[in-house]
């Protein structure tokens, strides 16, 4: 009888051992497959920037058509993703420094000024969208007449400093890459942007001067003000970080507590994050509240997904798979009669919730770029889309956006035909932060970038290790 008990015991055993060694085989076959897809997605993404840069100056078109002009702020996307290509193998690290060298060179060598033409900016800030092939300003009647633009000169900037952190090699072309950045944040003359408490302005144009507005509150603008107060050459004034943030409290919506951008289009929680590593790193706003900014993030990224669930305006296809606003490209400015009823669709608009305008289109930069906040959402969301929407993965990544709304005969419904740099950026860099926190790591490095954090008043985590 125990002969045959311990016969028992051993097959219960033998079979759990058998049953785990199976699990675990099939949990590193899904994770290959994952792996695969993934280098898949970032390589389309990458392939944004190489299919739509201009051959001699290497700048980023703003979009995927063939007259339209460069953004500055893709260009500081691009500066970060041929670092990441050349650690994935999508390209050389010597075509990745080629490249950085090259639109390094264009950058500091246009001229800057006053003037209406003829040049790439004023004041070390830069306009938003120039002319890919002259590298100056974007003027009409080819294009429009560009504004001199903070925010997207912020993006430029950091991807510059990623660049002078990343090509550290004792080479001619190296130590020009970082030449080359550090002049270019050096320029950037903040306080002129600026009033006298540091509320860094959206734009200046040579036809009408100075905005009257500014960023002041939470948006994306707080990578900004953090490359403004890290600057040794145009110092901001020590309150500034008060100024901007500090009037910020705690606001819940759909079950979540978080301080919110009034929009709130999930770009402004993701564009800081392609770049600072926030986690366990407080100013005084998020040690009042308990979170860190990307604590604050990840809950504004659950807010969107329980939106689509709850669907107050009942638009087609929101679901798990699909969710997701933030600023992208829509169907157009028109009014449509869909199964009754009287819908309004925008052309490109800052989408989101709970205030922002929702009009049923969908974005993929707007959950995939939140995948290290929410991969447990994020994650299911890609596999979906990879395997079974494959009409939204083209050669540059993932459409802009979709509207199954819009066209009720399809699935996906209208497609946008177009992609856009500074959508197709984030994508790529948040997943492979997702996957080895590769730009934070490497920003942490930044000393202008930690000066910046620590004049705002942040504290803790990596910030308390020295770089």
């Amino acid at each position: 009888m125990l002969i045959i008990s311990s016969l028992f015991i051993a097959g219960i055993v033998f079979a759990w051992a058998c049953n785990c060694l199976a699990k675990q085989e099939q949990e590193r076959i899904d994770k290959q497959s994952e792996n695969r897809m993934l280098w898949e997605i970032q390589y389309k993404h990458f392939n944004y920037f190489v299919n739509n840069q201009d051959p001699d100056t290497g700048l980023i078109l703003d979009r995927s058509t063939k007259t339209s002009p460069a953004s500055i702020a893709a260009v500081g996307f691009a500066l970060t993703a041929y670092p990441l290509a050349s650690q994935r193998g999508f390209t050389s690290r010597d075509k990745a420094a080629e490249y950085t060298h090259k639109v390094l060179s264009t950058l500091t060598t246009r001229p800057m000024g006053p003037e209406a033409t003829g040049t790439i900016g004023y004041r070390g800030l830069f306009y938003h969208m120039l002319d890919p092939k002259t590298g100056l300003r974007a003027t009409s009647p080819t294009y429009w007449n560009s504004e001199l633009s903070s925010i997207d000169t912020a993006l430029l900037i950091t991807g510059a400093l990623f660049a002078r952190n990343f090509f550290t090699w004792h080479n001619e072309r190296e130590a020009q890459i970082r030449e080359m950045a550090q002049r270019l944040f050096d320029n950037v003359e903040w306080d002129w942007m600026s009033n006298d408490k540091g509320m860094i302005y959206h734009q200046w144009t040579p036809e009408n001067g100075m905005t009257t507005t500014g960023y002041n509150g939470y948006s994306e603008a707080l990578l900004m003000y953090i490359l403004a107060l890290g600057s040794t050459t145009h110092k901001m004034p020590d309150n500034t970080w008060d100024n901007f943030m500090g009037g910020s409290s705690l606001t819940t919506h759909y079950g979540q507590t978080y301080v919110i951008c009034p929009d709130s289009p999930l770009f402004v929680y993701q564009y800081p994050h392609c770049w600072i590593d926030f986690r366990d790193i407080q100013d005084a706003v998020m040690r009042r509240t308990g979170l860190d900014y990307f604590e604050n993030s990840r809950r504004a990224t659950l807010a969107q997904y329980k939106y689509a669930f709850g669907n107050p305006n009942g638009y087609r296809g929101y679901s798990a798979e699909n969710w997701g606003l933030t600023a992208c490209d829509g169907p157009g400015d028109v009014d449509k009669t869909i199964d009754g009823v009287e819908r309004r669709f925008w052309g490109y608009m800052a989408r989101g919730c709970p205030a922002g305008p929702d009009d049923g289109t969908i974005a993929p930069t707007a959950a995939l770029s939140s995948m290290p906040f929410t991969p447990e959402l994020s994650m299911p969301l890609l596999k979906h889309w990879y395997t079974e929407r494959k009409e939204l993965l083209g050669p540059n990544g993932f459409a802009d956006s979709f509207n199954p709304t819009f066209d009720p005969t399809t699935r996906s419904g209208w497609i946008d035909p177009e992609t856009i740099g500074i959508d197709q950026g984030p994508i790529l860099l948040m997943i492979e932060n997702y996957r080895n926190e590769f730009a934070w790591k490497i920003m942490r490095n930044d000393p202008n970038l930690r000066l910046g954090l620590q004049r705002a008043g942040f504290s803790g985590g990596w910030l308390n290790t020295a770089p």
